[in-house]
């Protein structure tokens, strides 16, 4: 499966909430029974420092949403980032899902 990029904006200081649909090639929902996803952003690929999201999987509709809260988003310096959305299946097969940029904007009532 190709990985689709999809980028995203981050306000600093604020909740963040978004939702993906996972499909195959063929456009079928992606299977997500017994898996689990993790999410993070990073400046770099190999920074050691990261920031994660709160991961949500509806199972019928393919649907994995992430959240950040205002607390944890309030801490990220604004700049461009990079993300992806890790999902190991019950078997323990590890696939990258989404991937791309976070752009962090300033927050000015932070």
């Amino acid at each position: 499966m190709a990985v689709p990029a999809v980028n995203i904006t981050i306000e600093q200081g604020a909740d963040f909430a978004s939702s993906f649909t996972i499909t195959n090639a063929n456009g079928s929902v992606y299977s997500l029974v017994g898996a689990s996803a993790v999410a993070k952003i990073k400046k770099f690929p190999e920074s050691t420092t990261s920031y994660s999201f709160s991961t949500t999987i509806t199972i019928a509709t393919g649907v994995i949403a992430l959240a950040m809260t205002d607390t944890v988003t309030s801490t990220i310096t604004p700049g461009r980032y990079f993300y992806d959305i890790l999902v190991t299946n019950s078997s323990g097969l590890k696939t990258r899902v989404i991937e791309g940029m976070a752009l962090v904007t300033a927050g000015i009532s932070t």
